[in-house]
């Protein structure tokens, strides 16, 4: 693989319509991590697999938001704006997360807006401005199902059709 040219004979981020597609598709994974908050119960928030005081439900979302504003706050404080992390110690729950994860959902939609005016350079990322945002993908959807496994290991398993719903990404 190294050494190797992509097969792209044109620049990925010549069309402004790619632009619009991966900033929707960071926009959706919000609205996936959201659906999936708005499903889980105040007990369900709690529950965590760690024996040794790992994260909860809840501080596995607080991490999404807080990775964000690392991010933003090394490589693009420009964006950071209003932003708070949210405090691991302090009272997480629904309508703060839900707060937060919008708030820095937008924050980080704003900077790759950024990066892929600037022919998809980002600083923080040398492969892109879209690889960038498939690795922040990819990381919170490893969360969701780390989410889902823990609520159903701990007996608050996730309704079936919001399982199967947050795979739905026509729809969400």
């Amino acid at each position: 693989m190294k050494g190797r040219k992509s097969a792209l004979s044109v620049h990925p981020y010549s069309d402004y319509k790619v632009k619009d597609s991966i900033i929707e598709s960071w926009l959706i994974n919000n609205r996936v991590n959201l659906k999936l908050l708005d499903e889980i119960s105040d007990e369900g928030l709690n529950c965590t697999l760690s024996k040794r005081g790992g994260r909860t439900v809840a501080l596995q979302f607080a991490h999404l938001h807080n990775l964000r504003l690392w991010r933003l706050d090394r490589f693009a404080k420009e964006f950071y704006g209003d932003n708070r992390k949210i405090d691991p110690e302090g009272t997480v729950n629904k309508a703060l997360l839900g707060t937060c994860l919008s708030e820095s959902t937008n924050a980080i939609a704003a900077w790759i807006s950024k990066g892929i005016d600037q022919e998809g350079k980002i600083k923080g990322f040398k492969r892109g401005a879209a690889t960038m945002t498939s690795y922040l993908i990819a990381h919170e959807s490893h969360h969701r199902g780390s989410i889902i496994l823990t609520l159903k290991q701990c007996g608050y398993p996730i309704q079936k059709d919001i399982r199967d719903g947050i795979w739905a990404w026509n729809q969400i």
